[in-house]
C-alpha cells in the first residue's frame, strides 16, 4: 500500500468527514482509512457506512467502542484499536500498591507482579508500559462500554 495523502480532521467530526469525502473524492482507488483519534475513525465509517465506498475502503485506526459499535455490527469497520482504560486502571493500580509498600521504588529495571497482566519491568523515565492496543471486532465489542 502507499500513502498518498495526510488529511486533518483536527479532531473535529465535522471536518473529519468532509475529509473522508475529499479523500474519496481525489483517489477514487483508495484502500483505506487509518485515523489516528476516536473522532476521526467514527467521522470517516460514518461517511463510508452511506458510500458506494463501504466493503472497498478499509477504515481503521484508534478508537472508542460505543461510537464505533453500529459501524463494526454492520460490516463498516472490521476491528480498530485502543488502550483498555479497565486494564490501564488495573496496571496503575499494581503499580501504585507497590510504590506504596516499598516493593518498588520507580528505578528503570525494577519489576513487579501486576496480577492477571504478569510481571511488569519499569522502563526509563519510571514508565511502566501496559502492552498491546486492545483490538476491537464483531467478537468482543458488545463486552466494552466506553
Amino acid at each position: 500500500m502507499k500513502l498518498v495523502k495526510i488529511a486533518y480532521g483536527n479532531d473535529d467530526d465535522q471536518k473529519s468527514f468532509v475529509e473522508t469525502q475529499g479523500l474519496l473524492q481525489a483517489y477514487p482507488n483508495l484502500k483505506a482509512i487509518v485515523a489516528p483519534t476516536s473522532v476521526g475513525i467514527a467521522a470517516a465509517a460514518r461517511y463510508i457506512s452511506s458510500s458506494s465506498s463501504k466493503g472497498k475502503v478499509i477504515v481503521t485506526g484508534l478508537g472508542t467502542p460505543n461510537p464505533m459499535r453500529a459501524f463494526v455490527k454492520n460490516g463498516t469497520v472490521q476491528a480498530f484499536q485502543l488502550w483498555d482504560p479497565g486494564a490501564l486502571g488495573y496496571l496503575a493500580a499494581y503499580a501504585a500498591a507497590n510504590l506504596a509498600s516499598g516493593t518498588i521504588s520507580g528505578k528503570e529495571g525494577e519489576s513487579f507482579d501486576a496480577g492477571k497482566l504478569g510481571k511488569r519491568t519499569i522502563g526509563k523515565d519510571g514508565e511502566v508500559i501496559l502492552g498491546p492496543p486492545t483490538t476491537f471486532d464483531a467478537a468482543n465489542i458488545d463486552n466494552f462500554d466506553f
